[in-house]
């Protein structure tokens, strides 16, 4: 069986770019399966896309070809890249952050710069702001088809040349038991919020299920949420309508309300404006 790609965008489904990706993987091979993780990042927002991609990647079996496209700089001199990750999956991006994650959480082996002289969709050479159809598709597609291999992507170049996020950007700060870091995702369905601590990272801290601890929320220097709240497994633990602090399926610690939307209740924003701080109470 020839793997998945399993792709993301900032496009959208409201017009037809991802339909039109489909067709170029097509079109290298009818049999390729096509799966979706969202097209919904915020526009734009490199970060989301390196913190997306590292939710799904894990789970998915040796040989997945990945593609994420949030590419502000299409058609710049930035590099068209497919990294070879350590588990044996691939991801097929712009090199402009969106590996920061998968670096450093999964590791990166070996990346090459894709060839657009032998790995651009013909006919579209007169194109730059639609590589995530020309080139990115494309790419991942006739490597997981088996039209080329590794090595027929392009040419490799020195892991220390990848564009990555400022560590502190995706890894809280511990001191002691102080943990300080950035809100890093407000996308949950549910309205949970997602903090860049892991939640071994914070077990590791000191921090245990069922104690309550003290949770601090700013943005740009503006605290709005202030408030003792409760470590616990999962929602049950408290009242319906009050907050509590969790481990999150993608091994995150993340703050909700039970039966309730902690991201509209207290107008959430992520990025690097959006800190946190938990402290043990005295």
């Amino acid at each position: 069986m020839k793997p998945c790609i399993v792709w993301q965008t900032d496009f959208g489904l409201k017009w037809g770019a991802v339909a039109a990706m489909r067709g170029v993987c097509k079109q290298v091979d009818p049999a390729l399966e096509c799966v979706d993780i969202t097209h919904e990042i915020e526009q734009y927002n490199i970060l989301a896309a390196s913190r997306e991609i590292m939710y799904v990647e894990p789970f998915w079996p040796k040989g997945t070809v990945f593609v994420s496209v949030v590419d502000p700089g299409v058609g710049t001199s930035r590099r068209a890249c497919v990294a070879k990750l350590k588990d044996g999956n691939y991801l097929v991006t712009p090199d402009n952050g969106t590996l920061t994650h998968l670096f450093y959480q999964v590791g990166i082996a070996e990346i090459r710069e894709i060839d657009e002289t032998i790995n651009r969709y013909p006919g579209t050479e007169d194109v730059s702001v639609f590589h995530g159809r020309d080139l990115f598709a494309y790419t991942a597609a006739k490597l997981a088809a088996g039209v080329i291999d590794y090595s027929g992507v392009g040419p490799s170049y020195p892991l220390e040349e990848i564009v990555l996020f400022r560590q502190d950007m995706i890894k809280a700060q511990v001191n002691g038991s102080s943990v300080k870091g950035i809100v890093s995702s407000v996308s949950d369905p549910f309205g949970s919020i997602a903090l860049n601590i892991l939640s071994r990272d914070f077990k590791a801290a000191g921090y245990k299920h069922g104690e309550t601890v003290h949770v601090t929320l700013s943005d740009n220097g503006k605290v709005y949420f202030n408030q003792d709240v409760l470590y616990e497994k999962s929602f049950g633990f408290v009242e319906v309508g009050q907050p509590i602090l969790f481990d999150s399926s993608t091994n995150y610690i993340e703050l909700g309300i039970n039966q309730g939307n902690f991201r509209d209740a207290f107008h959430v924003k992520s990025g690097k404006d959006s800190l946190f701080q938990i402290q043990k109470l005295s």
